[in-house]
């Protein structure tokens, strides 16, 4: 992961553009495939952005977030731009951060009627914590000397879906409003950006200034006067909340590191007195009852080690699934992320370690709603991180 990068993604020009202006020093950074990102570190701090482009639509921003999330391993991706407000909740200007997304155009088609199979995913509890303090500090907005008054940040859920929605009484309007009413504004990009986080495992915030109602009132003239403020906010917003993260995520490694140097100090025996147990050390040498801590974990089989685990990891994984935790195709795409990691772990190349790790982080993605997968999967994500 890289500790001090956050990713910023918008879906028109005049958002990019917004969110740019926060930006100092920005650089192009190529991706093999042609995608574009610039680099460049929000202006007085040391936290750095990488911002792409993923133009309209759902399935446009998750292959973009899902590039952006390989090539840059970052602390979270922000997916930054302006929305439509639903139901009067929110006043043009405003911003709304996700508590989650819904990809509302889910459904089957039956005799008597369409009926609602919603996607839903929700915004990471610690990202949700940071964004409702900054909300509560509220010295996030940008001087709006001449634009009335401060925007307020709104918390509830987004909708997302695949048309610009631009009506009260349209059959979609009907749709959101009978089985979403909880939805806050509405747009087209939050569920690929959601989904691609969640199968990366990389925590993701969508942020929306609102720039109209989706009522029917949306036109030319309107869009011009209130995107650029609409977008300004949010990204106003989406830099301090990129600043937060990386804040945090630099205190983190400063506990973790406190903790490893805690543990490296040197013991002088390790005795075993549980009845019957077994007890698994990489150790340097033994004399008598003494086990001497002194070996590099690197030269003593940690890729078998590594590997092993797994192994049976796989086995957990199948038992699961057998338990009905997890769904077919979720099984699948486990197998596929796990199967990754395993050839890539045996090879034992740092480029090949890398690869084993970013799968790893798909696949606890992909096993989130199990607690006893994710607590299994967790040392094996930092056992593999640690050696790349």
């Amino acid at each position: 992961m890289s500790k001090d990068l956050v990713v910023i993604l918008t879906a028109l020009n005049l958002e990019y553009q917004a969110v740019r202006r926060k930006l100092a020093g920005a650089q192009v950074h190529r991706h093999e495939r042609g995608t574009l990102f610039e680099v460049g570190a929000v202006q007085g701090t040391s936290c750095r952005v990488a911002l792409g482009l993923t133009n309209k639509g759902n399935h446009s921003a998750a292959v973009i977030a899902e590039r952006a999330i390989q090539e840059f391993s970052p602390v979270a991706v922000l997916f930054v731009g302006v929305a439509g407000a639903l139901w009067d909740t929110a006043r043009l200007g405003d911003v709304v951060m996700a508590t989650h997304v819904y990809a509302y155009h889910g459904g089957t088609s039956e005799d008597d009627g369409l009926k609602s199979r919603p996607r839903v995913w929700e915004t990471a509890h610690g990202i949700s914590q940071l964004g409702s303090h900054l909300a509560r500090v509220n010295d996030w907005a940008d001087d709006t000397t001449g634009h009335g008054r401060t925007p307020q940040v709104r918390f509830g859920a987004i909708a997302a879906g695949e048309i610009v929605q631009n009506s009260t009484i349209s059959a979609e309007a009907r749709w959101i409003r009978q089985h979403y009413n909880d939805a806050l504004a509405i747009e087209m990009e939050a569920a690929g950006v959601a989904q691609a986080g969640h199968l990366s495992g990389a925590p993701v915030a969508i942020i929306r200034g609102i720039s109209d109602r989706a009522d029917g009132t949306k036109n030319s003239a309107k869009d011009r006067n209130w995107q650029p403020r609409a977008a300004a906010n949010a990204a106003a917003f989406a830099a301090r909340l990129a600043v937060e993260l990386v804040g945090e995520q630099e205190k983190t490694a400063m506990s973790e590191e406190d903790r490893t140097r805690s543990a490296d100090r040197p013991k002088d025996h390790v005795r075993n007195t549980a009845y019957n147990s077994t007890v698994g050390i990489m150790a340097g040498s033994v004399d008598g009852s003494s086990v001497h801590l002194h070996a590099d974990p690197k030269a003593t089989g940690a890729t078998t080690d590594l590997v092993a685990e797994l192994d049976g990891f796989q086995g957990l994984l199948g038992r699961t699934h057998a338990e009905g935790v997890l769904d077919d195709d979720t099984y699948r795409e486990a197998l596929v992320e796990l199967g990754l990691a395993r050839h890539a772990a045996r090879e034992n190349a740092p480029e090949s370690i890398k690869r084993a790790t970013i799968a790893l982080k798909r696949l606890r993605g992909l096993v989130a709603d199990s607690p006893e997968l994710v607590t299994r999967l967790a040392p094996l994500v930092v056992a593999a991180g640690g050696r790349s």
